[in-house]
């Protein structure tokens, strides 16, 4: 049997894992694990700014291939507890990330020792497994144990807590016979999906709400077939958004509080039969759950048993991974069809299209300063289908899914259910690290931006270039907004008169002198005709300079963008001036009926 330290076995069941790429930062306490990482070889490392940073990179890179598990690395104390916000994110949405963290010697755990904490109890509510490793011997199992758990039902992210005398004990371990643990995942059976299939034949306006554990399946391109051999419209949720594309005869738009389209709230309102599948009926998408269910029966798939009738009790649930529920599905449609026994949908799925040709937002200003929606306009113009959007939250991104087409999986990749600020310039550089050919391209609002800029420094020193369009209205926009339910603009203006760069006016952050501080290249306008070409000189610059590329857009500062203030999906309050001829919405996916 081969002999070495436990933290190079560790290493070594990373590389048979399938990891190629870590994230983090070293530290005293997990050093010996950086040593193993340079011996061994074979794992690419990018030195993140902020251990949180690191976190969100390994998410960003999980997210943007099929089978990809991010690794994010630190020390001892304060690393762990930072990359807890990367933890929570991951959980929320389903994502497999690995962290890796040092700790204090076994002997002094409990004993106040230097940057020792029990990072172990306060992860466990936000990984599938979090433990600190007591015995050497024991680390094989406990990595081999992780990857199986992060794979196996809902993905979710593990934490490992590595003692620094646990690295560095010698143990028996042969890396030539490690074989990964077979993955577990939930399967419905033949009659379940009968049964789910003769509800959605018996409903006269049935539509598929697909959220992203469709995605985490890699189960897109089927539950495209499916759709189309009933003829039944699809709602993407925002996770799921890029399963069919948006310009696909049977998107029938998404639906929700925010981060929905007009057509898509007005066509689910019509329906009386839904189908979720891989989703969580989260409350930004049904809002009142009295309006979202009302005439309307539901059949519920999720690969967590536990989900189903969690958020309310569906006519029918069933326990299954989306790829095998989906490869059911085909089968039984497939024989369904050619026995002549699948309604027409036709008329349903064209009234679909209907409402999306005549219910649509302007996106066309000339207003200076620049409307946000022309900054979305300009997007569609420059960025095509192979585009992959990065984003978190904020005005910014609810504006983006409201006016952004995305036409692919994974080529929206969005942080969900945590939602934290600063996300996004991290989370963008997982992405582009995880695929170094694509368009990348991230959208932030300023405040989001500002969290966590020091991570551009990252792209510019490992030259992981991507697009960054920043829209800067020096303000709180979501926060603002909501603050009008309590008559305040309170705390949320981020507006001064920057002494060194007095031409902003009362926009305060110079961040064209920040991004070019760290690195990277940066491009400032103030002007919505000049967006344009501000986009494709940013794209020729990322390509160029192999940095990340910032384009900010000087915005208006007050903009109240369409959303409901009553928690219902019925009555979304349009604030700005609607499409009323083709010339105010030119980049629609169709084009406005008049």
């Amino acid at each position: 049997m081969a002999r070495m330290t436990a933290a190079r076995a560790a290493v070594e069941i990373l590389k048979r894992e399938g990891v190629t790429d870590a994230f983090g930062v070293p530290g005293a306490a997990i050093n010996p694990f950086y040593a193993a990482l340079k011996a061994s070889g074979g794992v690419q490392h990018t030195l993140a700014r902020h251990v949180e940073g690191a976190s969100h990179m390994a998410e960003g890179y999980t997210r943007t291939h099929p089978g990809n598990i991010g690794v994010c690395i630190g020390t001892s104390g304060p690393a762990g507890t930072d990359m807890i916000t990367g933890l929570y994110s991951a959980i929320g949405d389903s994502i497999p990330i690995l962290c890796i963290t040092g700790q204090a010697p076994t002997a002094v755990i409990h004993k106040e020792d230097f940057q020792a904490v029990d990072i172990a109890s306060i992860a466990k509510p936000v990984t599938k497994m979090a433990v600190t490793v007591l015995e050497a011997a024991q680390v094989p199992g406990v990595f081999q144990q992780a990857f199986h758990l992060m794979r196996s039902g809902r993905p979710g992210p593990v934490l490992i807590d590595l003692p620094i005398d646990v690295q560095t004990t010698e143990i028996e371990f042969d890396p030539e016979t490690y074989e990964p643990l077979p993955v577990y995942r939930p399967a419905a059976t033949r009659a379940q999906i009968e049964k789910a299939i003769g509800l959605l034949n018996a409903a006269e306006r049935p539509l598929i709400v697909a959220g992203g554990g469709v995605i985490n399946a890699d189960a897109a391109d089927l539950l495209v077939e499916f759709a189309e051999l009933t003829g039944t419209p699809v709602v993407p949720t925002l996770m799921g958004w890029g399963l069919l594309p948006d310009d696909h005869e049977l998107n029938a738009g998404m639906v929700g509080l925010q981060t929905s389209h007009r057509y898509g709230n007005a066509t689910f309102l019509e329906s009386d039969f839904v189908l979720g599948i891989g989703n969580r009926w989260a409350n930004r998408h049904t809002g009142k759950l009295d309006v979202y269910t009302a005439g309307r029966k539901f059949v519920h798939v999720d690969v967590e048993p536990t989900q189903i009738g969690k958020i309310f009790a569906p006519d029918y649930g069933i326990a299954s991974d989306a790829k095998a529920a989906l490869k059911l599905f085909v089968e039984v449609a497939r024989e369904l069809k050619a026995a002549g026994r699948l309604p027409d949908r036709s008329a349903w799925a064209a009234s679909a299209q209907e409402r999306k040709a005549t219910l649509q937002r302007r996106t066309h200003f000339d207003d200076i300063p620049i409307k946000p929606q022309r900054v979305y306009e300009e997007m569609n113009k420059a960025f095509g289908p192979e585009t992959r959007y990065v984003s978190t939250i904020g005005l910014s991104q609810i504006a983006g899914a409201q006016m952004l087409h995305v036409y692919r999986p994974r080529h929206w990749i969005n942080c969900g259910q945590a939602g934290p600020l600063g996300w996004t310039v991290p989370a963008a550089l997982g992405v582009a690290k995880a695929d170094p050919d694509a368009q990348v391209v991230a959208l932030s609002g300023d405040y989001d931006f500002q969290f966590m800029l020091e991570e551009l420094a990252v792209g510019a020193q490992h030259r992981i270039p991507y697009v960054h369009v920043l829209v800067n209205n020096s303000y709180l926009g979501l926060i603002r907004q909501a603050q009008r339910a309590f008559d305040i603009d309170f705390q949320v203006n981020l507006e001064f008169e920057n002494i060194n760069s007095p031409e902003l006016g009362v926009y305060g952050v110079d961040h064209v002198k920040v991004a070019e501080g760290l690195g990277c290249k940066a491009i400032r306008v103030t002007d919505p005709n000049e967006l344009g070409a501000a986009l494709e000189q940013a794209k020729k610059l990322a390509a160029e300079h192999r940095v990340p590329v910032v384009v900010e857009a000087i915005l208006e500062r007050v903009t109240n963008i369409s959303m409901s203030g009553t928690n219902d999906i019925s009555n979304v309050v349009e604030f700005e001036e609607l499409a009323t001829e083709p010339g105010h919405a030119p980049t629609a996916v169709r084009t406005l009926k008049v």
